[in-house]
């Protein structure tokens, strides 16, 4: 899909890919034969430049057709680099600046607090966005409120386009901060699937306010070359080096 690109992220959606399959497969009250349900559950992708893994999941979960996934970022295509909320069914928000996305969940979680509905609202965000002074914002909110409907979860994996996030604006211990505000915090290895799905089944039962699953990744997750290296933040394989990616993750599905 990025290689046949030409343009895109490759890293964050390979780190990510855990805890999408967790969601989508597991987790998540959503129909891809009736994707306005009202009933379903709603998923907010704050960091939209890793959207690449959000696509492989709504396709895969059948809310369209698989071929579709290679029209990434062309022109008149449906899939973009950025979400787009009306653009396929089962998107449920648009996003582009970063930090944005937790203010758009707090919103849609109060409005279905306030109407006594069950459904849940998930917000997927980088660590890279926790340098944005919006995204605090919305932190207050939530506790404000005490939006226990809320589940956010954290790509903890370190990198940002210009190099580690903690040369370029040290975030240290979000579990510590978050803390600090009064949420509720589970900290996980977010490429161990066993972790994942217990802090997701967790998150059902918790009462007490918003819950934040700092989720510990490895960018580049399964790709020896990829792997832990901020270049592949912003940048997609070539046909060779695609291909050695796709050997080597293949590997790992055997195993």
């Amino acid at each position: 899909m990025l290689t046949e690109s030409k343009s895109g992220h490759t890293a964050g959606p390979l780190g990510l890919a855990d805890i999408f399959a967790a969601l989508y497969f597991d987790f998540l009250n959503v129909n891809p034969k009736n994707p306005l349900d009202e009933n379903r559950d709603f998923l907010v992708l704050s960091n939209g430049h890793v959207c690449p893994i959000l696509y492989a999941a709504l396709a895969n979960k059948g809310f369209f057709d698989k071929d579709e996934l290679f029209s990434l970022r062309k022109f008149g295509s449906r899939l973009q680099g950025h979400p787009h909320r009306f653009s396929l069914p089962g998107l449920e928000s648009s996003s582009g600046p970063l930090g944005s996305g937790l203010g758009q969940a707090s919103g849609m979680a109060l409005v279905l607090k306030r109407e006594d509905k069950s459904n849940r609202v998930v917000c997927v965000c980088s660590d890279g966005e926790h340098q944005e002074g919006n995204h605090w914002e919305s932190v207050l909110f939530c506790v404000k409120y005490e939006l226990n409907n809320l589940v956010v979860i954290v790509d903890r994996n370190r990198i940002q386009i210009d190099g580690s996030t903690e040369e370029i604006m040290p975030l240290k211990s979000l579990k510590e901060k978050y803390l600090s505000f009064g949420w509720g915090v589970i900290e996980i290895n977010g490429n161990n699937m066993d972790q994942v799905v217990h802090a997701l089944d967790k998150s059902k039962h918790h009462r007490k306010g918003p819950l934040v699953i700092v989720a510990n990744t490895v960018p580049g997750k399964g790709v020896s070359f990829m792997e832990n290296n901020y270049e592949w933040h912003g940048k997609t394989p070539s046909k060779d080096e695609a291909e050695k990616a796709l050997f080597e993750l293949s590997k790992r599905r055997v195993a």
